[in-house]
Protein backbone atom coordinates (compact mmCIF):
# COMPACT_ATOMS: atom_id res chain seq x y z
CA UNK A 1 0.00 0.00 0.00
CA UNK A 2 1.51 3.58 -1.05
CA UNK A 3 2.50 5.89 1.77
CA UNK A 4 1.88 8.86 -0.32
CA UNK A 5 -0.77 11.42 0.65
CA UNK A 6 -3.58 11.83 -1.04
CA UNK A 7 -4.45 15.36 -1.98
CA UNK A 8 -7.75 16.77 -3.40
CA UNK A 9 -8.41 16.48 -7.20
CA UNK A 10 -8.20 20.25 -7.94
CA UNK A 11 -5.94 21.67 -4.78
CA UNK A 12 -5.95 25.22 -5.78
CA UNK A 13 -9.66 25.27 -6.40
CA UNK A 14 -9.95 23.46 -2.85
CA UNK A 15 -7.90 25.87 -0.98
CA UNK A 16 -9.91 29.26 -2.52
CA UNK A 17 -13.23 27.41 -1.17
CA UNK A 18 -11.70 26.74 2.22
CA UNK A 19 -10.58 29.65 2.08
CA UNK A 20 -13.68 31.98 1.92
CA UNK A 21 -15.91 29.51 3.40
CA UNK A 22 -14.38 28.05 6.57
CA UNK A 23 -12.18 29.34 9.67
CA UNK A 24 -9.56 27.09 9.26
CA UNK A 25 -6.42 27.91 9.48
CA UNK A 26 -3.75 28.56 6.40
CA UNK A 27 -1.56 25.63 7.76
CA UNK A 28 -4.87 23.47 7.78
CA UNK A 29 -5.87 24.17 4.42
CA UNK A 30 -2.18 24.00 3.11
CA UNK A 31 -1.32 20.68 4.52
CA UNK A 32 -5.13 19.04 3.51
CA UNK A 33 -4.63 20.23 -0.26
CA UNK A 34 -0.75 19.61 -0.75
CA UNK A 35 0.05 23.51 -0.89
CA UNK A 36 2.73 25.78 0.28
CA UNK A 37 1.51 27.92 3.24
CA UNK A 38 2.24 31.37 1.34
CA UNK A 39 0.07 30.26 -1.59
CA UNK A 40 -2.53 29.82 0.46
CA UNK A 41 -1.69 33.15 2.32
CA UNK A 42 -1.65 35.05 -1.27
CA UNK A 43 -5.35 33.35 -1.85
CA UNK A 44 -6.38 34.87 1.39
CA UNK A 45 -5.02 38.18 0.91
CA UNK A 46 -6.09 38.16 -3.14
CA UNK A 47 -2.30 38.83 -3.96
CA UNK A 48 -2.41 35.19 -6.23
CA UNK A 49 -0.86 35.62 -9.67
CA UNK A 50 -3.93 33.50 -10.69
CA UNK A 51 -7.64 33.79 -9.08
CA UNK A 52 -9.30 30.31 -8.90
CA UNK A 53 -13.03 29.55 -8.65
CA UNK A 54 -13.78 27.52 -5.84
CA UNK A 55 -14.15 23.82 -5.33
CA UNK A 56 -16.55 22.36 -2.56
CA UNK A 57 -14.53 19.46 -1.10
CA UNK A 58 -17.65 18.55 1.03
CA UNK A 59 -19.85 18.67 -2.17
CA UNK A 60 -17.51 16.13 -3.90
CA UNK A 61 -16.95 13.59 -0.96
CA UNK A 62 -13.08 14.88 -0.09
CA UNK A 63 -14.71 16.50 3.32
CA UNK A 64 -17.62 16.39 5.06
CA UNK A 65 -19.16 19.19 7.53
CA UNK A 66 -18.00 16.99 10.73
CA UNK A 67 -14.22 17.18 9.62
CA UNK A 68 -14.10 20.78 8.91
CA UNK A 69 -15.73 21.22 12.42
CA UNK A 70 -13.61 19.16 13.95
CA UNK A 71 -10.42 21.21 12.13
CA UNK A 72 -12.27 24.96 13.12
CA UNK A 73 -12.68 23.67 16.26
CA UNK A 74 -8.69 22.54 16.57
CA UNK A 75 -6.10 24.54 15.05
CA UNK A 76 -3.74 21.86 15.51
CA UNK A 77 -6.14 18.75 14.22
CA UNK A 78 -5.11 17.89 10.78
CA UNK A 79 -7.95 17.32 8.20
CA UNK A 80 -8.53 13.48 6.82
CA UNK A 81 -9.57 13.02 3.45
CA UNK A 82 -12.70 11.36 3.66
CA UNK A 83 -12.85 9.72 -0.24
CA UNK A 84 -9.98 9.68 -2.42
CA UNK A 85 -10.12 11.37 -6.08
CA UNK A 86 -9.78 9.12 -8.73
CA UNK A 87 -6.17 9.32 -9.69
CA UNK A 88 -5.36 11.03 -13.13
CA UNK A 89 -2.48 10.27 -14.85
CA UNK A 90 -0.52 13.25 -17.05
CA UNK A 91 -0.33 12.62 -20.34
CA UNK A 92 3.41 12.54 -21.51
CA UNK A 93 4.74 16.16 -23.51
CA UNK A 94 5.46 19.13 -22.05
CA UNK A 95 4.18 20.66 -18.65
CA UNK A 96 1.77 23.34 -19.72
CA UNK A 97 2.43 27.37 -18.56
CA UNK A 98 -0.53 29.73 -18.73
CA UNK A 99 0.90 32.22 -21.56
CA UNK A 100 0.58 35.16 -18.60
CA UNK A 101 3.15 32.76 -17.13
CA UNK A 102 5.56 32.06 -20.42
CA UNK A 103 7.79 35.26 -19.97
CA UNK A 104 8.61 34.48 -15.87
CA UNK A 105 10.00 30.80 -17.19
CA UNK A 106 13.59 32.16 -17.73
CA UNK A 107 13.92 33.97 -14.08
CA UNK A 108 12.62 30.44 -12.80
CA UNK A 109 15.31 28.72 -14.29
CA UNK A 110 18.12 30.80 -13.56
CA UNK A 111 16.58 30.63 -10.00
CA UNK A 112 17.04 27.09 -9.97
CA UNK A 113 20.55 27.06 -11.93
CA UNK A 114 22.42 29.42 -9.44
CA UNK A 115 20.55 27.81 -6.26
CA UNK A 116 20.47 23.77 -6.99
CA UNK A 117 23.00 23.44 -9.71
CA UNK A 118 22.60 19.34 -8.65
CA UNK A 119 18.91 19.26 -10.69
CA UNK A 120 19.98 18.01 -14.08
CA UNK A 121 18.64 19.91 -17.19
CA UNK A 122 15.92 17.38 -17.43
CA UNK A 123 14.75 17.72 -14.49
CA UNK A 124 14.21 21.39 -14.66
CA UNK A 125 12.75 20.87 -18.12
CA UNK A 126 9.83 18.86 -16.33
CA UNK A 127 9.18 21.14 -13.57
CA UNK A 128 9.32 24.58 -15.72
CA UNK A 129 7.88 22.97 -18.31
CA UNK A 130 11.16 23.81 -21.17
CA UNK A 131 13.55 22.77 -23.36
CA UNK A 132 16.95 22.15 -22.87
CA UNK A 133 18.01 24.48 -25.35
CA UNK A 134 16.76 27.28 -23.51
CA UNK A 135 18.17 26.04 -20.17
CA UNK A 136 21.70 25.67 -21.92
CA UNK A 137 21.36 29.09 -23.10
CA UNK A 138 20.80 30.80 -20.18
CA UNK A 139 23.53 28.75 -18.44
CA UNK A 140 26.06 30.44 -20.57
CA UNK A 141 24.63 33.65 -21.24
CA UNK A 142 23.99 32.99 -24.39
CA UNK A 143 20.13 33.66 -24.38
CA UNK A 144 18.54 36.31 -26.08
CA UNK A 145 17.36 38.39 -23.84
CA UNK A 146 19.94 37.57 -20.95
CA UNK A 147 20.52 41.26 -19.99
CA UNK A 148 16.66 40.81 -18.44
CA UNK A 149 16.53 37.95 -16.68
CA UNK A 150 16.70 37.93 -12.88
CA UNK A 151 17.02 34.74 -11.14
CA UNK A 152 13.73 34.40 -8.99
CA UNK A 153 11.70 31.05 -7.30
CA UNK A 154 9.65 29.39 -9.81
CA UNK A 155 7.66 29.20 -6.87
CA UNK A 156 6.91 32.54 -5.52
CA UNK A 157 6.56 33.18 -10.04
CA UNK A 158 3.98 30.04 -9.82
CA UNK A 159 5.78 28.21 -12.02
CA UNK A 160 5.66 25.10 -9.58
CA UNK A 161 4.71 24.57 -6.47
CA UNK A 162 7.06 24.25 -3.14
CA UNK A 163 6.26 20.25 -2.94
CA UNK A 164 7.27 20.03 -6.24
CA UNK A 165 10.66 22.18 -6.11
CA UNK A 166 11.66 20.58 -2.32
CA UNK A 167 10.96 16.95 -3.90
CA UNK A 168 13.38 17.58 -6.79
CA UNK A 169 15.79 19.05 -4.96
CA UNK A 170 15.98 16.00 -2.26
CA UNK A 171 15.84 13.57 -5.26
CA UNK A 172 18.53 15.23 -6.95
CA UNK A 173 20.70 15.70 -3.54
CA UNK A 174 20.39 12.18 -2.81
CA UNK A 175 21.28 11.07 -6.71
CA UNK A 176 24.42 13.48 -5.86
CA UNK A 177 25.09 12.24 -2.37
CA UNK A 178 24.33 16.10 -1.01
CA UNK A 179 23.75 15.61 2.65
CA UNK A 180 22.12 18.99 3.64
CA UNK A 181 21.99 19.72 7.93
CA UNK A 182 18.37 20.09 8.39
CA UNK A 183 19.09 22.86 10.73
CA UNK A 184 20.33 24.68 7.60
CA UNK A 185 17.69 23.66 5.28
CA UNK A 186 15.18 24.86 8.13
CA UNK A 187 17.28 28.07 8.14
CA UNK A 188 17.14 28.67 4.87
CA UNK A 189 13.45 28.02 4.57
CA UNK A 190 12.74 30.23 6.80
CA UNK A 191 14.18 32.82 5.22
CA UNK A 192 12.59 32.60 2.08
CA UNK A 193 8.96 32.51 3.64
CA UNK A 194 10.02 36.15 5.99
CA UNK A 195 11.56 37.60 2.48
CA UNK A 196 7.99 36.50 0.74
CA UNK A 197 5.69 37.15 3.60
CA UNK A 198 7.30 40.61 3.76
CA UNK A 199 6.80 40.81 -0.13
CA UNK A 200 3.55 40.37 -0.12
CA UNK A 201 2.48 42.61 3.20
CA UNK A 202 5.06 45.35 0.85
CA UNK A 203 2.16 44.77 -2.00
CA UNK A 204 -0.63 45.19 0.00
CA UNK A 205 0.47 48.23 1.85
CA UNK A 206 1.75 49.83 -1.78
CA UNK A 207 -2.17 48.67 -2.76
CA UNK A 208 -3.58 50.25 0.43
CA UNK A 209 -1.97 53.70 -0.53
CA UNK A 210 -2.40 53.87 -3.96
CA UNK A 211 -6.19 53.16 -3.22
CA UNK A 212 -5.76 56.19 -0.41
CA UNK A 213 -4.24 58.74 -2.97
CA UNK A 214 -6.83 57.75 -5.36
CA UNK A 215 -9.75 58.22 -3.32
CA UNK A 216 -8.09 61.93 -2.11
CA UNK A 217 -7.31 62.82 -5.81
CA UNK A 218 -11.21 62.10 -6.34
CA UNK A 219 -12.68 63.98 -3.23
CA UNK A 220 -10.30 67.06 -4.59
CA UNK A 221 -11.67 67.38 -8.45
CA UNK A 222 -14.91 66.61 -6.64
CA UNK A 223 -14.55 69.85 -4.61
CA UNK A 224 -12.93 71.62 -7.17
CA UNK A 225 -15.85 70.68 -9.77
CA UNK A 226 -18.33 72.11 -6.79
CA UNK A 227 -16.18 75.49 -6.71
CA UNK A 228 -16.47 76.15 -10.34
CA UNK A 229 -20.01 75.18 -10.47
CA UNK A 230 -20.44 77.93 -7.36
CA UNK A 231 -18.57 80.03 -9.35
CA UNK A 232 -20.20 79.69 -12.57
CA UNK A 233 -24.14 80.58 -10.19
CA UNK A 234 -22.47 83.46 -8.68
CA UNK A 235 -21.82 84.96 -11.88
Amino acid sequence: MSNQPTYPLMPHATASWLVDNTALTFEQISEFCGLHILEVQAMADDLAGQKYTGRDPVHSGELNQAEIDRGQANPNYRLRMQKAPLSVSRTKGPRYTPVSKRQDKPDGIAWILRNHPEISDAQVGKLIGTTRNTIAAIRDRSHWNIANINPKDPVTLGLCSQRELDALVAKAAKRAGIEEDEGVADLRLGTDRDALIEELRAEREAHSKAAAEAAQEAEAQAWLQARRAEGLSDS
